[in-house]
C-alpha cells in the first residue's frame, strides 16, 4: 500500500503515446471521484508517478489544474491534498443539480422515445443488480449512468452540456452515501420511468425534484466516513 493510499494494481499504468498529462490528469480525477483517493488524502508526486508509470511533470501538471478546478488543495511546505468539500459546497451543487434534472425529466417526458425508455429499465436493472451485489462503486457508476442518459432523453444540447460540468462532482458526494440510499433509490428510479413512459411532464418533474431532495438529505445526515 502507498502512502498515497493507493493499493498497488489499483489503477493500471498509463500506456503512451497520446497527450500524457490528459491521461494523468484523467486518471487521478477518476481516483479522486470514485474516492479511492479520499478527502483530506495526501497526494505525493513522486509515488502517483510511480504508480502510474509516469515522470513527476504531468503529475505536477495535473494536481495543479486539479488544484484550479477545486479538486486538490495545494499547501505551502506540505503539498497536495484531495479536497474535503464543506457541507456549503455540497449544498450549492446538489441544488444546482436538482434545478437541472427537475428540467431534464420534464423533457424526457416530453421527447423520450420508446428505445429510450427500454434503456433507462436496463439501466435500472444494473443499477438495482449492484445494489444486491452491493457494489458500491458499481452502483455508483449506474446512478451516474441512469441520470446521464435522462438528460440525454431531454434533447436539450445546451442542458446537457450545463450538467456534464457538474456531473462528476455529483459522482464524488454520491458515493458515500450509494450504500444508505440503496433500493430505495432505485424504487425512485421507476417511479420516474413509469411517469416518463406515461409522458406526464408534471409528475416526472414531481418524481425528480423528490428524488434529488432525498439525496440531498441523505448527504447531510450522513456518517462522517472521510
Amino acid at each position: 500500500m502507498l502512502s498515497t493510499g493507493l493499493p498497488q494494481g489499483a489503477v493500471p499504468k498509463l500506456e503512451r503515446p497520446g497527450p500524457l498529462r490528459e491521461r494523468v490528469y484523467d486518471a487521478l480525477l477518476e481516483l479522486i471521484t470514485t474516492r479511492t483517493l479520499r478527502p483530506g488524502q495526501h497526494l505525493v508526486e513522486t509515488e502517483l508517478a510511480s504508480h502510474l508509470g509516469v515522470s513527476r511533470q504531468p503529475v505536477r501538471e495535473a494536481l495543479q489544474r486539479l488544484n484550479t478546478e477545486g479538486w486538490v488543495d495545494l499547501r505551502p511546505a506540505q503539498g497536495a491534498f484531495v479536497h474535503e468539500p464543506t457541507e456549503d459546497e455540497a449544498d450549492q451543487l446538489l441544488v444546482v443539480r436538482a434545478l437541472l434534472e427537475t428540467e431534464a425529466a420534464r423533457l424526457a417526458a416530453a421527447n423520450a422515445p420508446a428505445k429510450g425508455l427500454t434503456r433507462l429499465v436496463e439501466l435500472c436493472e444494473e443499477g438495482e443488480q449492484a445494489v444486491a451485489d452491493d457494489e458500491v462503486d458499481a452502483v455508483a457508476a449506474a446512478n451516474a449512468a441512469f441520470h446521464a442518459y435522462v438528460m440525454t432523453l431531454a434533447g436539450n444540447a445546451v442542458l446537457a452540456e450545463l450538467a456534464a460540468q457538474v456531473d462528476r462532482r455529483v459522482r464524488w458526494y454520491y458515493t458515500p452515501i450509494a450504500r444508505t440510499r440503496g433500493i430505495q433509490s432505485w424504487h425512485e428510479h421507476r417511479e420516474l420511468i413509469d411517469a416518463i413512459a406515461a409522458r406526464d411532464e408534471v409528475r416526472a418533474q414531481h418524481v425528480m425534484r423528490v428524488h434529488t431532495e432525498h439525496t440531498r438529505t441523505s448527504y447531510h445526515q450522513r456518517a462522517d466516513t472521510a
